[in-house]
């Protein structure tokens, strides 16, 4: 652990005495954040969408977790500082706000007035108590050259799977931002073989499946009630996005199970669902929407900038997308290749993100979404041609995917890097224009992240791994058996990404290590071994 890790770990516990907070005696119940469960904050706090003069900043008010009542039937009044110091010394931002009971006493403050690239501190007070600490950090200036950024990439972490020391190793690290990428939460509601990870029962009798706003609240709820994922909100500014399982597993617009059609809701029946589970989602996310409570629709695809070094543009892959071609998400390649009018992100996201790419004055221009986009094939002898592929990805939905790479290397866009997750695996691969000419340049790269806890399984990794050279060349490295997320290093001239990954999810707590650390020199798009 480096002198930079402990000192965080030491600043938010002092913080958290500062702000009157229990802290238990050893030191790893402090590191865990448990200290940070005293009503009425038993969630946390967290911080999320950073500007260069402002942050989101999140909590939410409750007692018994699970009770539909909540809180209390009328509107709390919070009140929040930030502040320069840990101590709230030199407080440059405060202001009250109101935890409304129809948003599940939730709070988002959109904090203004801030400096640019800037760390801080935050609290809130209510109900006579204060919040434990959280820290965050602003933005660049758009005008400004920051020498680097250090991010990590985390998604799909399926609570009754296993634990989650990848986030207590995540909160050690020195980062200014985490980007996570889908599958904060999982729907269904399986057994457990551990006993303390069992989902919270649907409240829908004999349903395997969140339903209702108070399903998908109590799915929320019990994710924070995690110490390791609530340190990992503390310590940073996150920028989140959704896939399926916030909603449904493979829903498609409002088609839910779009694969396998187990469902047969009407368009307005999943709507309902859509709309519920969307309002749980804001309501325990730092992230800055224009909720409408009943809406099925909220959009959540928006522009980050961290001054000149890089662009962020984050996606939404699910609300917007057509259905997946073929009757199951592995099917020919073909089907995806004739999938003409299909989209993952709706025409308007579609020229929103073109509008962001093209003529971009970043160094390195980023594509954050949720499904694998480079072109993956795997053996299958039943099929002629005898490979088949992922359809619930971009390869079913070739033509757009032809479409955004032909705009980069049309634009000559500076540096493009694509970012995914949902897999539950560790890809790095180079983006072609044409996938069977792998001797041509590629336009871009991408790095898909494994996953915090969620199963990938173990029996085809080896396959994959023996597939890849044949078949799918443009990929330069695959893991299928750890679990973990990526820590990105960018500067000017090198994209660094690190493969962090612990031994086992069987406990919470587990070593954590590099398992493999690759590279892109800017103006190459070629991903090397660092």
């Amino acid at each position: 652990m480096s002198e930079i890790t402990v000192s965080r770990r030491q600043v938010l516990a002092t913080a958290a005495v500062a702000a009157g907070a229990i802290v238990a005696a050893e030191a790893p119940a402090a590191a865990h954040g448990r200290h940070d469960t005293a009503e009425p904050f038993p969630l946390g706090v967290a911080s999320g969408d950073p500007t260069a003069f402002s942050v989101i900043l999140w909590t939410r008010l409750a007692r018994d977790l699970y009770d539909p009542a909540g809180l209390s039937r009328r509107s709390v009044e919070v009140s929040w500082e930030v502040a320069t110091d840990e101590r709230f010394r030199r407080v440059v931002r405060r202001g009250r706000t109101h935890a409304r009971p129809e948003f599940a006493h939730s709070v988002h403050v959109d904090a203004v007035g801030l400096e640019p690239g800037r760390e801080y501190f935050y609290r809130f007070k209510a109900l006579g108590e204060l919040s434990p600490v959280g820290r965050t950090r602003t933005a660049p200036a758009a005008w400004d050259n920051p020498r680097a950024l250090r991010f990590a990439i985390a998604n799909c972490q399926d609570f009754q799977n296993g634990y989650w020391p990848a986030y207590d190793a995540l909160a050690d690290e020195d980062l200014d931002l985490v980007v996570h990428l889908g599958d904060y939460i999982y729907e269904y509601d399986p057994d457990s073989r551990f006993p303390d990870r069992r989902h919270v029962a649907p409240q829908t009798v004999g349903l395997d499946q969140l339903s209702t706003l108070s399903d998908y609240r109590n799915r929320h709820a019990q994710y924070k009630t995690d110490p390791a994922l609530r340190a990992a909100h503390a310590a940073f500014p996150w920028v989140v996005t959704w896939d399926d399982h916030e909603t449904e597993n493979n829903y498609a617009a409002l088609v839910d199970e779009a694969d396998t059609g187990e469902r047969h809701q009407t368009p307005a029946q999943f709507a309902r669902q859509r709309a519920a589970a969307y309002q749980a989602y804001y309501e325990h996310m730092p992230i800055r929407a224009n909720l409408r409570p009943g809406s099925p629709d909220l959009r959540i695809f928006r522009r980050f900038d961290h001054g000149r070094l890089l662009r962020l543009n984050v996606l939404d892959t699910r609300q917007y997308r057509s259905d997946q071609p073929g009757a199951a998400d592995f099917g020919p390649i073909e089907a995806g290749l004739g999938n003409t009018t299909g989209t993952l992100t709706g025409r308007d996201q579609e020229r929103w993100l073109a509008a962001q790419l093209i003529g971009s004055p970043a160094r390195w221009n980023v594509v954050a979404q949720q499904v694998m986009m480079s072109r993956t094939l795997f053996p299958n002898p039943a099929l002629v041609p005898p490979t088949m592929a992922n359809l619930d990805q971009w390869d079913g939905y070739a033509p757009q995917r032809a479409r955004l790479l032909g705009m980069l290397a049309d634009h000559r866009v500076a540096n493009p890097v694509v970012l995914a997750g949902d897999i539950h695996s560790t890809w790095f691969s180079e983006l072609h224009e044409n996938f069977d000419r792998p001797e041509i340049a590629p336009v871009a790269v991408e790095f898909v992240s494994t996953s915090i806890s969620s199963d990938f399984p173990a029996a085809f990794d080896a396959p994959v791994k023996a597939a890849n050279p044949p078949f799918n060349p443009h990929v330069k490295y695959f893991d299928g058996l750890k679990r973990g997320y990526l820590r990105c290093a960018v500067d000017r001239d090198t994209w660094r990404t690190d493969v962090r990954t612990v031994d086992s999810i069987e406990t919470r707590t587990s070593p954590i290590r590099t398992q493999a650390s690759y590279a892109v020199a800017a103006g190459t798009n070629r991903i090397v071994p660092a």
